[in-house]
């Protein structure tokens, strides 16, 4: 993907896929991402719970805080028995049906072991084991012998995540755990770059969250504490364009058709409308999505801070989210830093 983006985000986005984030252990890749931000804002300063903000500051001007959250699903270490066999429970949201078989690293300090997700081959399964699934029927094998090796190298409480590469699939897609929302915080930095040194006439709150996979935590403290007249969120938004998904229910989205933009109760018609209108000016290409309920993003916890707050999602296309390959297009990628860039200048 190097030739893809520009040099520093490359760099970002290879380092920041390697590094585990489930949500509550966001910490080091928080640091890697003040690292990358510092360099393009006039100030950075980290809150209580673990979100980074970077403030271009504009003084006297509308205040826009831009957010995206760089916490992922995961697991955490449950239980270790005496055969030094190791039991997960998730964190946030996953389709637990994945697991059998699957690959996941678990993250002991500066230490990361690959274990194997065991079930019992279909050859032992009875028919009613064969019918039904549950996350109690499985467990993590790293190869320990007892109990007491186990706890020679992991822990109880230690985070949990697949194990997947980053892999190259066409000249545009490529897949990768994480991509909800490490590839929100890269737009986050790539629109910081694009921005350093101009006037937007905004004063500008880059905001790096976490917690958003267990409840939409960090995006409430930091609009509480920044106070923005406007907000705009940065996230995933379901790619509907593969086999059994029925887009009269859940929509047409489609990888490389640009970013998403969400008709939604969590979000403001006039500033949907904004962006819309600036995508037309500007010839970038934009897809239109609706959600009658909570749209499940930063949004619907930012709107209801200091009395309501102006708030709109620019999404880019997944699909397969929540999985161990999240596939992406790289150029929905660029047109979501496109369309916020032509939206603040």
């Amino acid at each position: 993907m190097e030739n893809h983006f520009n040099k520093d985000s490359a760099l970002y986005l290879k380092e920041v896929l390697d590094i585990p984030t489930p949500s509550g252990f966001e910490k080091q890749g928080q640091e890697l991402f003040r690292k990358h931000a510092e360099k393009y804002v006039d100030e950075i300063y980290s809150d209580t719970l673990g979100n980074i903000v970077a403030h271009k500051s504009n003084d006297g001007k509308k205040r826009v805080m831009i957010t995206a959250h760089i916490d992922e699903v995961g697991f955490m270490i449950k239980y270790i028995d005496e055969n030094g066999m190791l039991y997960v429970v998730p964190i946030g949201g996953i389709d637990l049906m994945l697991l059998p078989g699957t690959r996941l690293a678990v993250h002991h300090g500066d230490n990361s072991f690959l274990g194997i997700v065991g079930r019992k081959p279909i050859h032992l399964l009875n028919e009613k084991e064969r019918a039904s699934f549950s996350i109690e029927d499985t467990w993590l094998d790293l190869g320990f012998s007892s109990r007491e090796h186990a706890l020679q190298c992991v822990s109880i409480g230690d985070p949990v995540t697949f194990s997947t590469e980053c892999v190259q699939m066409s000249d545009d897609y490529f897949a990768t755990r994480s991509a909800d929302n490490k590839i929100g915080s890269m737009i986050l930095l790539d629109l910081m770059r694009e921005l350093h040194g101009c006037d937007t006439g905004y004063d500008i709150y880059f905001v790096s969250t976490v917690q958003e996979e267990i409840g939409l935590r960090g995006a409430m403290p930091a609009a509480a504490r920044i106070h923005p007249d406007i907000a705009i969120v940065i996230d995933a938004t379901h790619a509907t364009d593969y086999p059994n998904v029925n887009q009269k229910l859940y929509g047409d989205v489609r990888l490389g058709n640009g970013p998403s933009l969400c008709v939604s109760p969590d979000t403001d018609r006039e500033l949907i409308e904004e962006l819309k209108q600036t995508a037309v000016k500007a010839g970038i290409p934009y897809q239109m999505e609706g959600h009658p309920n909570a749209s499940g993003t930063e949004a619907r916890a930012i709107q209801i801070q200091c009395r309501g707050i102006q708030t709109a999602i620019v999404s880019y296309p997944v699909r397969y989210m929540h999985s161990p390959s999240e596939v992406v297009s790289i150029t929905d990628i660029k047109n979501c830093v496109s369309l916020l860039k032509a939206f603040l200048s």
